[in-house]
Parts: structure tokens; sequence; C-alpha cells
């Protein structure tokens, strides 16, 4: 890990460096973690609980955090998508779900 200091991660310093670096990063992931709230809020998820709030068109296909563009699914199935080196995704169909 880049961020490590005494064999800790160093959260702070990778906080900063990111808001440095990457600005538009701090708007999507307060995007994200807004869409988590509302979902909280209903009831769907809870924390701990293993579960991701996902964007049936994600934000970085110009999709917004309407109820009706979020859903709540496995960590593992949210995670599993095909991204570029930017982050953006290369298709909203999982390879899991190309198979079928």
């Amino acid at each position: 890990m880049p961020f490590m200091t005494n064999g800790k991660r160093d959260y702070k310093k990778e906080l900063a460096w990111e808001h440095k670096k990457k600005p538009d990063r701090v708007k999507q992931r307060a995007e994200r973690n807004a869409a988590r709230k509302d979902a909280m809020d209903r009831g769907a998820v809870r924390k701990g609980d293993g579960k991701d709030v996902d964007h049936v068109v994600p934000l970085s296909k110009g999709g917004s955090n309407k109820g009706s563009n979020t859903r709540v699914v496995s960590a593992g199935q949210n995670r599993s998508f095909s991204r570029n080196a930017d982050g953006s995704l290369k298709s909203q169909t999982s390879k899991r779900e190309r198979k079928k």
C-alpha cells in the first residue's frame, strides 16, 4: 500500500492525496454516499451487511441517485464489472450475466 506508516494505513494522507489529485472523485464519492444514506433511510441496507447500493445506470455514464436508478446487491455482484483504466465501466453486464 502506498500510504502506509508504521505498518498501518494512513487514511488522512490517502484522502488528502485523493482530494488533491482527483477532485472529481470527491464529488462521485459524495454521490455514492448519498445513495447509500437514502437506502439506509428506506431500510434497504444497514451498516456491515455486505451489500452495495448499485446504480442501474452508473454515475460515470450519466446516471443519477434517484431511487428508480438504485438497487441493493451483494458487494461481489456489484464489483464484478469490467472497468476501464479510469474506473468507468466497460460494460453494464457482468461476466456472470454474459455467460447465461
